[in-house]
């Protein structure tokens, strides 16, 4: 597989440096690609970046993932307008940790290949370094002139921003800059990869190693992922979406994929999954054919749900997303974690109902009337009843006089009561 022509077909490529393409093609490389630690997760914003080093690696290249724990406790001026809080070691070193067991679903750390994947963390190199031997050994060779040009710098300090920029922040570039040149000494690292925003960094690691070793390295950037309608991708209402199950549940992260616009279904299936290409441009146009039927974002739900997850997170969360709009028994429900069964029920009106009268055993025509008022009138209810419109559960329930009690309740506090064929209505027992 040749990575530059994969990317490019992809719409992964956004600038790279002149010879980018003929190292590759003469040699296994290796290249690194770096990740900010300051969360212990991943979120899907890190997915573009993480997908170049798993191409890189499926090309026969050898990647790197560096985690920056040094440039974490400075803080990237790039694309930011104030500055970040910086973190304390033992937090970084267990950020480390869990950001390699998720990228271990991505990249082969653990074979004997020549290729396989190594992590990094520029804290190891960079903790022993005084002030007095980076700004005497590496500061010296780039000038301030060159820094100040950088789009990142300019941006801070073109009065775009009210904070200024300190400088710590303005020596950012020379510490990544830095990173690059101790991993083409240590480890012949010859290419890095990121964001575009990202560019001037990465360069100024370029002409470090260019002044310093006089050797060749190069750039490649992919692009910054938009969504079609501008919003910031990887952003919903309630923060970022991770690849920590416990910070966002796998049917939620299923929710996002298959929610995305057509526009963006047809961009994002490229980039995020390994699909051939004519497998994708059959998708794209069984879409265009019947967009109805959402193939495109379908598929891109799934082999993300799987790949981020596993094939049981998948399917239990296809299971959870058709609950209410199938005629599922009520098994399917019973088996929902409590928190996946509140992700569904959002937006469903609830009502709040006294744990203590289940417990004694109540009617359901009582229930449903008096209790929590589902149903405007005890007559309404008796016939609609009977005519088989009331569901609790996903269950049928025919006569109105049967009891309810606390052994209907789902995870022993919801109740999910179904009138007619849409309107639902969840129950909680307190």
């Amino acid at each position: 597989m040749n990575f530059i022509e994969e990317l490019t077909w992809r719409g992964m490529i956004h600038q790279m440096m002149p010879g980018t393409d003929e190292q590759l093609k003469k040699e296994m490389t290796t290249a690194y690609l770096g990740i900010d630690p300051t969360a212990d997760s991943l979120h899907i914003g890190h997915l573009v970046g993480v997908m170049m080093l798993r191409h890189f690696q499926r090309s026969g290249h050898k990647p790197i993932a560096l985690v920056g724990g040094a440039t974490g406790m400075i803080g990237d001026p790039s694309m930011k307008s104030q500055e970040r809080k910086l973190l304390d070691e033992e937090t970084l070193r267990h950020n480390q940790e869990a950001i390699k067991k998720q990228l271990s679903k991505f990249l082969d750390f653990d074979s004997n290949e020549p290729n396989k994947a190594e992590m990094v963390n520029n804290y190891d190199w960079m903790k022993e370094f005084s002030f007095l031997e980076f700004i005497r050994d590496i500061g010296k060779h780039i000038t301030v002139n060159y820094m100040m040009a950088k789009d990142s710098v300019k941006k801070r300090l073109s009065g775009e921003s009210q904070q200024g920029m300190s400088f710590t922040e303005f020596s950012y570039q020379l510490v990544q800059g830095y990173d690059f040149l101790n991993l083409y000494r240590e480890k012949n690292c010859r290419l890095q990869l990121g964001g575009s925003d990202q560019w001037g960094n990465i360069t100024t690691g370029t002409e470090l190693i260019r002044r310093i070793c006089g050797g060749e390295a190069y750039a490649l950037t992919c692009p910054l992922i938009t969504k079609a309608d501008g919003g910031k991708f990887g952003k919903t209402e309630s923060g970022n979406v991770w690849l920590d199950p416990k910070r966002t549940s796998p049917y939620k992260f299923y929710q996002f994929w298959l929610n995305v616009s057509d526009e963006d279904a047809e961009k994002y299936i490229k980039i995020f999954t390994f699909l051939p290409k004519d497998e994708i441009e059959s998708l794209v146009k069984e879409q265009a054919e019947d967009p109805g039927k959402r193939p495109l974002q379908k598929r891109l739900a799934k082999e993300l749900t799987i790949m981020v997850h596993s094939e049981d997170d998948y399917n239990a969360a296809v299971e959870a997303s058709q609950i209410l709009f199938s005629n599922n028994t009520g098994e399917a429900l019973k088996r929902l974690d409590e928190e996946t069964l509140l992700q569904i029920m959002e937006g469903v009106p609830q009502f709040k109902i006294q744990k203590s009268k289940l417990e004694e055993g109540l009617k359901f025509v009582d229930l449903l009337t008096e209790e929590a008022p589902v149903f405007p009138s005890k007559g309404e209810m008796r016939k609609m009843t009977q005519q088989g419109a009331l569901s609790i559960n996903k269950e049928k329930v025919t006569d109105p006089f049967t009891i309810a009690d606390t052994s209907r309740l789902l995870a022993g506090k919801y109740m999910l009561v179904q009138k007619g064929k849409k309107n639902y209505y969840l129950l909680i027992a307190e």
